[in-house]
């Protein structure tokens, strides 16, 4: 066993209610259980079970019972991950099991305002008497026995250089700028007391970092949704982000801590867009667009309206583009839907609105016309399929010609999954950021792929 226990005088007194896992079987009993086995606990006892992390926990938040160099925990939102990690270097701090312990978080904020002061931080989290003290100018926590823990942001992994330590716990690593950096400085850094252990929490993405460690032999991997923390989550949390989401990929991944894989044949990757959004474009835009894939049919089952805005700099090989906007919708009549491109239109200040006609030719131009009567319009007809036509756009964010000014869910869930075998409906969103896109990049000239009416 590589976790050690937590001392004795730390929790309450030996009693049937202090076990591990225990206070979710007890919320699962009927109500008068419950009150019997409270009307059998001392005042005392229960103030000293507030603090005993093992009777909260569920089982899947205590610490593995094998031999692990990593424990990976990973969680969907609010799944009580960080609470989790914090239970563990509280615990190995305060009974003085590691006396040097490493905190890595996306950036230094994030350390400081979540794993340090965050509500399940570690300040949050400690008796009174053994509260660490943060000692903000030197970026470090310290204990009343004296161990401390250092705070590192996982922006700079060459501040890992240097110091060594017994422990470690980086949080939200999925998110981390350079993960593979971080471990290649923090691994060598971990080289005090008999066996270090190095402790991750996070929501999953499926970067090549996070694979690695769940296909590493020495690492013990741990789940846990969000569903599973509700006795600790604002009332319909949980219910009101599945309602959001309704079991999308995003979903998946947020709220049951899943690693999505891309699908093969996907025309993109989830790291592609992921690198999408962290690029930027400085300069003033010098042409913005409204595109629409507008939809045959009205009405809750009826597909979306792709309506996508982008916006474009520079000529030539040069020339970038941002998707600024997705702006789908579903259900809508046409002057509605008609009505959401005209607002984009005036707020993004764009310069054309540009309508694939294939379905509803003219009857789009004068929809269109009606809300908003003095903008360009172009309709454009597909000359060849989806595929081809996406293909080209494809090639140009794996060129890091394309940036997302935002991450829009919807669109990059459709986008990762479309091209695959499996890929059902209609690619209303992705159709409306091909047209946006070939618009700004490709049309520099003469299109084999659409023309203007």
């Amino acid at each position: 066993m590589t976790g050690q226990p937590i001392r004795k005088t730390k929790g309450p007194s030996p009693h049937h209610l202090a076990f591990r896992g225990g206070f979710n079987a007890v919320a699962s009993l009927p109500g008068y259980q419950r009150q019997e086995l409270v009307d059998l606990v001392s005042n005392e006892e229960i103030a000293r079970m507030r603090r005993f992390w093992p009777f909260w926990a569920r089982l899947s938040q205590l610490p593995p019972q094998l031999n692990w160099r990593t424990w990976l925990i990973l969680g969907g939102r609010g799944s009580g991950k960080t609470r989790t990690a914090a239970e563990w270097v509280r615990e190995r701090m305060e009974t003085a099991v590691c006396s040097r312990m490493a905190l890595i978080g996306p950036t230094f904020a994030d350390v400081r305002d979540v794993m340090v002061e965050g509500q399940s931080g570690l300040k949050a989290i400690a008796s009174p008497h053994e509260r660490p003290r943060f000692e903000v100018s030197r970026r470090r926590l310290v204990w009343p026995n004296g161990g401390y823990a250092l705070l590192f942001s996982a922006e700079d992994p060459d501040s890992l250089r240097g110091p060594q330590f017994d422990g470690a716990w980086g949080d939200e690593m999925a998110a981390w700028a350079k993960p593979e950096a971080v471990f290649d400085t923090l691994r060598p850094a971990l080289r005090l007391g008999t066996a270090p252990q190095l402790v991750l929490s996070t929501t999953p993405r499926p970067i090549p970092a996070l694979k690695q460690l769940v296909a590493d032999s020495t690492c013990v991997v741990t789940r846990s949704a969000t569903k599973d923390n509700r006795h600790f989550l604002s009332q319909g949390f949980a219910e009101d982000l599945a309602a959001r989401w309704q079991g999308s990929v995003w979903a998946r991944q947020e709220l049951e801590g899943e690693i999505i894989e891309d699908p093969e044949g996907a025309l993109w990757t989830r790291a592609q867009l992921a690198s999408a959004r962290a690029r930027h474009l400085d300069a003033d835009y010098e042409r913005v667009v409204v595109a629409i894939d507008p939809p045959v049919s009205v009405g809750a089952n009826a597909d979306y309206c792709g309506i996508i805005v982008a916006a474009a700099v520079g000529e030539g090989h040069q020339r970038r583009a941002i998707v600024l906007a997705d702006l789908s919708t579903q259900g809508l009549q046409p002057s509605e839907w008609a009505a959401v491109v005209a607002e984009a239109y005036q707020h993004f200040k764009a310069n054309v609105i540009i309508a694939e006609a294939n379905q509803g030719g003219e009857m789009v131009r004068t929809v269109l016309r009606l809300a908003v009567p003095l903008a360009p319009i172009r309709l454009v007809h597909a000359s060849h399929g989806k595929r081809a036509r996406a293909e080209p756009i494809a090639l140009l964010y794996a060129q890091d010609r394309i940036c997302h000014a935002a991450h829009f869910r919807e669109l990059e869930d459709q986008m990762c999954s479309f091209g695959a075998p499996g890929f059902t409906g209609s690619p209303d969103r992705v159709d409306a950021l091909v047209w946006a896109l070939t618009d700004l990049i490709l049309d520099q000239g003469p299109s084999p792929s659409a023309r203007s009416l």
